[in-house]
């Protein structure tokens, strides 16, 4: 794991770069309040925010290690909806597209499609816009959500406010999102906005 004085470094080189506090966040998987600490203080200053850092660069930098992860969350999908069927006699849903949120989500959620051999498409949160008024938008170049049922693909849910944007902006297009799958959940929460999250790893501090 990183240093504290790595992770400060790290996260004002980005800065330097012209990245906003939302995309160092998403870049190093940790919650915006804790990146404007690290831009602004000092160690020994003042407590950190309290946060958990996930580095997963040791799969991300592989292609065929994140084909490997993005089957692992398939499954953890669909074995929670077998589980469903036993216990609610409920039929198992098959999404129709499958939809990656920026960044991290993009790869993976592309590898599920291609997994599940359904449609594919992308999310850019308002966090990631410009312009006066930034709001969130589904990639027009790649499948359309209306009248679908909607996969939806991050890596890391820390705040969840993210996804929360994501289902929201979904349903307003016509879109019905059946799940939500990630690779880590920091928060150990069950559902955003009524829609089931699933996780590989649950990862929480005990203070």
């Amino acid at each position: 794991m990183s240093s504290l004085d790595d992770l400060i470094e790290r996260a004002k080189m980005l800065h330097s770069e012209g990245r906003s506090q939302s995309q160092i966040a998403d870049e190093m998987s940790l919650s915006v309040e804790t990146i404007t600490w690290l831009l602004t203080q000092q160690k020994g200053e003042k407590a950190a925010p309290k946060d958990i850092l996930i580095d997963w660069s040791a799969i991300s930098c592989y292609a065929d290690m994140l084909e490997d992860i993005s089957v692992m969350m398939l499954k953890r999908f669909y074995y929670a909806q077998e589980e469903l069927l036993e216990s609610d006699e409920k039929e198992i849903c098959e999404p129709d597209v499958i939809i990656g949120i920026a960044h991290s989500g993009i790869p993976l959620a592309t590898m599920i499609a291609g997994e599940e051999d359904c449609q594919f498409t992308m999310y850019h949160p308002k966090k990631h816009a410009q312009g006066e008024n930034p709001a969130g938008s589904l990639n027009s170049s790649f499948a359309n959500v209306t009248g679908k049922k909607c996969l939806i693909v991050d890596d890391v849910i820390t705040s969840g406010n993210t996804v929360s944007e994501a289902v929201d902006y979904i349903r307003s297009h016509g879109g019905c999102p059946v799940g939500i799958v990630v690779i880590f959940d920091k928060r150990g929460i069950k559902e955003i906005n009524d829609v089931p999250l699933y996780s590989l790893v649950k990862a929480e501090r005990i203070d």
